[in-house]
């Protein structure tokens, strides 16, 4: 009977190192692809930063200035563009995201455009309306579709099928802190440059149709940040979910040796008792 336990213990044990090292292969994984990750969310901003400078520079030449991207209009109809991950395995990244967007359309009339495998499953299996489910793989999507993205969702705010559209992902903090957040993208609310004042600078043919050219741009430019955001936030989730894994898997292992040696130490004891016990 002893020996049957000692078997089953090291069976176990067996079966925690071969966990032990797919957890800690997934977290070099998430570790290298998290660098990567890094430097696009670093190479992504000084674009952004300059497309919102020059929009807020254009929305202050003149108290005259308006577009319809700027008109807060009552909202009937909402759209959320929902950035998730394609995979599991990386802790609370993707419930958070989506807890977070369920408890935002509650009760509103509101319309989902998912990226990522998760988000698509999850919603569709929900029954959410969903714009699109042509996006289910986050990672294959390219700088250029997301100005595709952006373009298709300006002509439709624009013919009033929706009222608001928002954006729902994950912002990247640190490697150890990554918090679901969601932003307004449409109606524009751009920040006053105070220090543009009466600008010389003649916009051609006119300041609004400069500016109307250049939000479809800006979104795409939000767009494709928030995916770069996300992106770095899965990995570093991932990878601290699998360093917690493979922390557990050596507290296991350290607890079933410790229950083996007990274990064998008893069916030798209880091996001697009986030869003395014959003798």
């Amino acid at each position: 009977m002893a020996g049957v336990s000692t078997k089953e213990i090291k069976n176990r044990i067996r079966s925690m190192e071969s966990t032990k090292q797919i957890t800690k292969a997934m977290e070099m994984v998430a570790s290298s692809k998290l660098r990567r990750a890094q430097a696009q969310v670093v190479a992504s901003r000084p674009y952004f930063e300059l497309l919102s400078a020059a929009i807020a520079k254009i929305a202050s030449t003149g108290q005259d200035f308006s577009s319809p991207y700027l008109t807060v209009r009552p909202v009937k109809k909402t759209a959320y563009i929902v950035i998730a991950g394609d995979r599991g395995l990386a802790g609370g990244y993707n419930s958070n995201l989506i807890k977070l967007v369920m408890s935002e359309i509650e009760g509103k009339d509101a319309a989902v455009l998912p990226i990522g495998k998760k988000a698509v499953d999850y919603f569709r299996s929900h029954g959410v309306s969903l714009l699109t489910a042509d996006y289910a793989l986050a990672e294959e999507i390219t700088l250029g579709d997301c100005f595709t993205l952006a373009k298709s969702l300006c002509k439709q705010y624009l013919s009033g099928e929706f009222d608001e559209i928002c954006i729902a992902y994950t912002n990247f903090v640190s490697v150890l802190s990554q918090t679901p957040a969601t932003r307004s993208l449409l109606p524009l609310q751009p920040e006053k440059d105070r220090s543009a004042g009466s600008s010389d600078i003649l916009y051609e043919p006119d300041s609004t149709t400069v500016f109307e050219r250049i939000i479809p741009e800006y979104l795409g430019g939000v767009l494709y940040g928030a995916l770069c955001e996300s992106r770095a936030s899965e990995q570093a989730a991932r990878r601290t979910a699998m360093d917690s894994a493979t922390q557990n898997a050596e507290d296991m292992i350290a607890d079933l040796s410790l229950q083996f040696n007990r274990a064998r130490q008893a069916a030798i004891t209880q091996e001697i008792t009986e030869i003395v016990a014959g003798s």
